[in-house]
């Protein structure tokens, strides 16, 4: 098939379930869609990609049949969106479940809502607990569940209907990478199963398990097709640079950026930079002669992304948003007279916290040094908030050792607080405070002068696109904006270390760009970074990090470092029978060796030379031609989740 006609809008067919055309809403005079066509078909996992106010929610809201569109056709199943919410699961944005009931309890009382009968409620019940791994669980309260956990159990609440098409708006937010994986697992065996998934996620890499893509801006839908289609169409290739000064290549670089020349991009990974170029080798003479004297260790050639393609895409709509520099009044760069030493901002030895019976931090060991972006990586219930908690005084270690820019004794006092910088998990924000209050308290609480607290709110508004808006409450703004506000209160007294605990989580591709421009320029003037964070894309541009399994380190070192640690290889198999052949294989193998992503699966072997024959002898049994099996390197995802299962997996 051509790859113009994989990229066209699909034609109304026999088997379309989601029909849409012409569509539009106005709020007044905004207009948040503008004219959509779309057509998707039976059992297709369809996702629906864009940055935040692109019009996804908006789309979502109108097919979940909770909202009029101002003007056009939106179908589902031949009838009006609003009369099939019968045949119809959406799963929002918030948890739609109530944590002080059990898991049952939430399964029962959707159960009623939908007027499922009671002689089949048992049958459906188990069904898909035990697709959702949720059987041992049954008599837990929502509220004690884990992201991963309550959002299968939401899943469970949208099946328990039997509904023939899903709508899910960012169901894995906040979700674990193991738990996101194996979510998407299971959107698979459900398209498989006949019904027709329609996704929106702020992640490119989990829109590559997709059939299908649109990406939507400014409420216009600009491309459609499959990923690899997609990819290709980008008619760019990816140079992957590694060279010791990263810093002057970025600088040097960065100004060839041009959508209609020969780099398209440039972008900084922790221990690399990422060119995407239109043709290879001329490309690479660019490269070699722009970087002139400087160092580089070696050029490796690499497909195109999904967030490429998307990046890309917007660039071209120059709605890339420009970088504000940051009103910087002092450097916290403080290496020793030797290089190849630097001065530790973060130590720990021996750290423990137990809570009762519970050891939730044990024995660990860390070192992170000024100007260095350090990422600590774990499932739920790993650990990582605790060891944040601890090593910012807000919690006090059951027993080991810390040290926090220098300070060995009380990391509690008022002095050593004001030279560390904290992002929760949960927003910082005070709702009923305006943003412009919200900024003026927490400059005043960091002890900003009066005379830089202005400079500095100033660049906040700005950076965040909200300047003109500062009397908004901050209850009104939408989670990306509330996250953009609460980084820049974290920043602007100019930490020398500074602590964010998922800091992106739910941002959306540009957010999380402008997040890691803004966290890199800071490691660049000296400040130590502790992030955590569960995208794997992100922790790539952490210099170090470590994995952390039931309180305990499992590993340490770069990302490049940890992917080449890994035994055995990663493999892309090609099959016809998808669904049944992933079966088979999780029949055989350990269940976290196989995932689906796409048309294909990824199998993961320690021992190739002698599980490939194995493989393809299984695979003989389900389907007539021979597998197509091709290595491929481990992402940081694999890594992960290789290192935590072997580890003794993540906690429940």
């Amino acid at each position: 098939m051509a790859l113009s006609q994989l990229l066209a809008p699909s034609p109304v067919l026999a088997d379309v379930t989601i029909h849409i055309k012409k569509l539009y809403k106005h709020y007044g005079n905004t207009t948040a869609i503008q004219g959509i066509d779309l057509d998707i078909r039976h059992g297709e996992l369809f996702g629906l990609i864009g940055a935040d106010g692109a019009g996804k929610t908006t789309t979502f809201n109108i097919l979940g049949g909770v909202m009029e569109a101002t003007a056009g056709v939106a179908q589902i199943l031949d009838l009006p969106a609003r009369d099939a919410r019968n045949h119809t699961g959406y799963l929002t944005q918030q948890f739609s479940l109530y944590p002080d009931l059990s898991v049952d309890e939430n399964i029962h009382y959707s159960a009623g809502l939908r007027l499922v009968p009671e002689d089949q409620l048992d049958r459906r019940r188990t069904k898909y607990l035990k697709l959702m791994q949720l059987e041992p669980f049954r008599d837990r309260l929502a509220g004690r569940l884990s992201g991963g956990m309550k959002q299968k159990l939401a899943l469970c609440c949208a099946l328990i209907a039997e509904p023939q098409v899903l709508l899910l708006d960012e169901p894995t937010t906040g979700v674990d990478t193991i738990a996101r994986r194996e979510f998407w697992d299971i959107l698979a065996r459900l398209t498989a199963e006949g019904i027709t998934v329609m996704v929106a996620t702020p992640d490119l890499d989990e829109a590559e398990r997709c059939d299908r893509v649109a990406l939507i801006h400014n409420g216009q839908i600009q491309q459609v097709g499959t990923p690899a289609a997609l990819k290709a169409a980008l008619h760019l290739n990816r140079l992957v640079i590694r060279t010791p000064d990263l810093v002057k290549a970025e600088q040097a670089l960065t100004p060839l950026i041009d959508p209609k020349g020969l780099i398209a991009d440039v972008s900084t990974l922790g221990d690399h930079i990422e060119v995407l170029v239109k043709e290879v080798q001329s490309g690479e003479d660019l490269v070699r002669d722009r970087l002139g004297q400087l160092a580089i260790d070696h050029i490796q050639t690499a497909a195109p992304t999904l967030e490429n393609v998307f990046i890309a895409l917007l660039r071209q709509k120059g709605s890339i948003p420009s970088s504000i520099p940051f009103p910087r009044t002092q450097q916290f760069a403080t290496p020793t007279t030797d290089p190849a030493t630097p001065k530790l901002a973060i130590s720990a030895r021996q750290l423990n916290r137990v809570f009762g019976s519970f050891h939730a931090v044990v024995d660990l060991d860390l070192d992170i040094h000024y100007g260095e972006v350090y990422g600590l990586l774990g499932a739920n219930g790993a650990g990582k908030t605790t060891t944040i908690k601890m090593l910012c005084g807000l919690l006090p270690s059951s027993s080991g050792e810390m040290s926090l820019a220098g300070e060995r004794g009380n990391l509690r006092s008022p002095a050593l607080r004001q030279r560390i910088g904290y992002m929760s998990q949960k927003f910082t924000l005070y709702d009923d405070l305006t943003i412009l209050e919200n900024l003026r308290f927490y400059s005043g609480v960091y002890g900003i002068p009066p005379r830089q607290q202005r400079e500095k709110i100033c660049w906040v508004l700005a950076m965040c696109g909200l300047e003109g808006q500062e009397d908004l409450l901050t209850r009104q703004l939408p989670g990306g904006w509330k996250q953009r506000v609460a980084f820049g209160a974290s920043v602007m007294h100019e930490p020398e270390i500074l602590f964010l605990d998922e800091p992106t989580s739910g941002a959306d591709v540009l957010a999380r760009q402008q997040f890691w421009q803004l966290i890199n320029d800071f490691a660049r003037h000296g400040t130590a970074i502790l992030v955590t964070t569960h995208y794997m894309t992100e922790a790539e541009q952490c210099n170090r990090m470590c994995f952390m399994v039931a309180g305990r380190k499992v590993t340490e070192g770069s990302a490049s470092e940890i992917k080449a640690m890994q035994p055995g290889q990663l493999f892309e198999v090609q099959v016809e029978a998808l669904q049944t052949s992933y079966d088979l294989l999780r029949s055989h193998l350990e269940p976290w060796r196989i995932s689906i992503f796409g048309d294909r699966l990824h199998v993961v072997l320690d021992h190739p030379d002698v599980d490939l024959p194995q493989i393809q002898t299984w695979l003989k049994t389900v389907q007539r031609s021979r597998s197509d099996i091709q290595p491929l390197p481990f992402s940081l995802e694999d890594a992960f989740i290789g290192e935590v299962q072997r580890a003794g997996g993540a906690p429940p």
